[in-house]
């Protein structure tokens, strides 16, 4: 039923709108604890007063934080149906294969395979076509096709640790802008500024800032997580997918240990 969800894309919408929800939520007590005060102090900006008041340019880089928030929960979402021992590591997967090779039928091992893609499958199928080869080419064949789907694996949430570092410099270069405007003001009104406009401004160049932490945060965190699961489950199944061909590899033993012990055998004398 998750493999069907996963192939069937719906998880993009449903992570779009999770993404688009917890952006809400963050806004909102944005918004209210920057609009709630006590009755003695003076009332301070909305945070959507505080986004437009930055001007078009605060007005994008808060979009492209927002962009990548919503990124970073699709991402999430996607990863938590797709890295899973269930998808990479079929149950019942090894036994059939281990099966169908000990009774001499690649055929059948292969169709084993095939009925259920994953990690497991790539790395027994490589080691399936080996099998002519001898014990010490499918063993190659079978690290090379680990390592070539393992790289596969973190290149595909690599992305989560390239929007965990651009993020922070998405917020520093609105802060940046934000104090360019402040000075700015300084410099137009030649030196007169009060100290509450240049408060003003830092006030809401920071606000960026604040966005691209937000979203930097849990984009590494959810990458460690990710990494630490892919390392696991690769280290598993290749384990896994040596301890299948493992009968085959005592029979290969044992009929090289046979052919050494009989040409060892001198040959009776006439």
């Amino acid at each position: 039923m998750i493999a069907r969800f996963v192939e069937s894309k719906r998880w993009v919408t449903c992570a779009l709108c999770l993404g688009a929800f917890w952006m809400l939520a963050v806004v909102a007590v944005a918004d209210e604890t920057a609009t709630t005060s006590s009755e003695n102090q003076v009332p301070q900006a909305g945070f959507f007063e505080i986004v437009f008041s930055g001007g078009v340019t605060g007005f994008l880089i808060v979009m492209l934080l927002l962009c990548l928030s919503v990124s970073v929960v699709a991402l999430v979402v996607e990863h938590l149906l797709s890295i899973r021992r269930d998808v990479l590591i079929p149950p019942g997967l090894a036994e059939d294969v281990q099966k169908y090779l000990l009774v001499g039928d690649a055929n059948g091992a292969n169709t084993a395979c095939r009925s259920k893609p994953s990690f497991l499958a790539f790395v027994l199928e490589a080691g399936i076509s080996e099998t002519d080869s001898g014990w010490g080419a499918v063993e190659k064949a079978m690290e090379d096709a680990a390592a070539e789907q393992s790289a596969r694996l973190f290149r595909k949430i690599e992305y989560l640790s390239v929007i965990a570092n651009i993020a922070p410099m998405v917020g520093l270069l609105g802060t940046v802008f934000g104090m360019i405007f402040a000075f700015q003001e300084v410099a137009s009104t030649q030196g007169s500024a009060r100290a509450a406009d240049l408060a003003t401004g830092i006030y809401q160049a920071l606000v960026t800032t604040v966005g691209g932490l937000l979203v930097a945060i849990p984009a590494l965190a959810a990458f460690a997580v990710f990494r630490n699961r892919v390392d696991q489950l690769v280290a598993e199944g290749s384990y896994l997918a040596q301890q299948v061909f493992l009968p085959l590899k005592r029979r290969h033993n044992q009929r090289r240990k046979a052919t050494s012990s009989s040409s060892a055998t001198p040959p009776p004398s006439s």
